[in-house]
């Protein structure tokens, strides 16, 4: 179980706590706001913990971030516990990757299904795919251009599959592809694992920091790069001179406060 009170004061939200189709927006836009998503304990080779008490111990009361088996994890169990039907799914990152290439299933997002008379149906949530984390649902139905709070998004049905696509610099980029099926916790521990601690997963050798502003602004660091991108603009890179730089940008602009002497990745300098 995940103290609601202590979420909601980690993440700022102070609207109502029923099922609805305006507290899920509400709750995705407010999350992604408070918690940047963060790859830095995987660097650190510290374990990452899929359990909700663990979860809540890092993101919500050491008032740290993750990644999306637990910025997802976490959201899953709120929602659940709000009294939403939530259901964990699998997915493929397709970031750069052509449609020939047949990525692992390594993200985690979140369906919904609301009562018709809430429009009905069913919504995706995803706030735990970095610099692209979703700041409002999307229906599953509609296949057209959905607006979110940054970037529009749509979903493209081809041959069985689900694509998550985004529109960046005026064209439709995939983000990820579903089958809609269901990712128990076994196959997020076997997953996680990976991810956490596989050579050759992108997360052991990169430092990840994101987080989504009210304005529609989105700030990334990248190793050695802090981008800041505002809807539709060219976005603006700043680089990181040194490591005592990153910790400050980590602090000062993300709220991540790390021990006296963290090294992370000290070998880029």
């Amino acid at each position: 179980m995940v103290d609601l009170d202590a979420y909601f004061a980690r993440t700022g939200y102070r609207g109502p706590r029923t099922p609805t189709l305006d507290t899920l927006h509400a709750l995705v836009h407010a999350h992604v706001h408070a918690i940047p998503f963060e790859n830095l304990d995987v660097l650190l080779e510290r374990p990452i913990q899929l359990d909700p008490e663990s979860i809540q111990a890092k993101l919500v009361d050491a008032r740290r971030g993750g990644y999306c088996f637990e910025q997802n994890g976490l959201l899953l169990e709120v929602l659940s516990q709000l009294g939403f039907e939530a259901r964990p799914l699998s997915a493929r990152v397709r970031i750069g990757k052509p449609r020939e290439h047949i990525p692992a299933r390594t993200h985690l997002c979140v369906r919904v299904e609301l009562p018709r008379g809430e429009l009905g149906d069913s919504w995706l949530v995803d706030v735990g795919f970095g610099g692209m984390s979703l700041t409002s649902a999307l229906r599953l139905g509609v296949e057209g251009p959905q607006d979110t709070p940054h970037e529009t998004r749509r979903l493209v049905r081809e041959g069985g599959r689900v694509f998550h696509q985004a529109l960046l610099a005026g064209e439709w980029a995939d983000l990820y592809e579903l089958t809609l099926e269901e990712m128990p916790l076994i196959d997020r521990i076997v997953a996680n694992h990976y991810t956490s601690t596989h050579p050759d997963s992108h997360f052991r050798h990169s430092i990840l920091v994101a987080r989504a502003l009210p304005d529609g602004e989105r700030l990334t660091i990248l190793n050695k790069e802090l981008t800041r991108r505002r809807r539709g603009g060219v976005p603006e890179k700043q680089p990181i001179a040194t490591h005592d730089e990153l910790i400050h940008i980590l602090r000062e602009q993300f709220g991540l406060v790390l021990p006296e002497g963290t090294q992370l990745l000290r070998a880029i300098w």
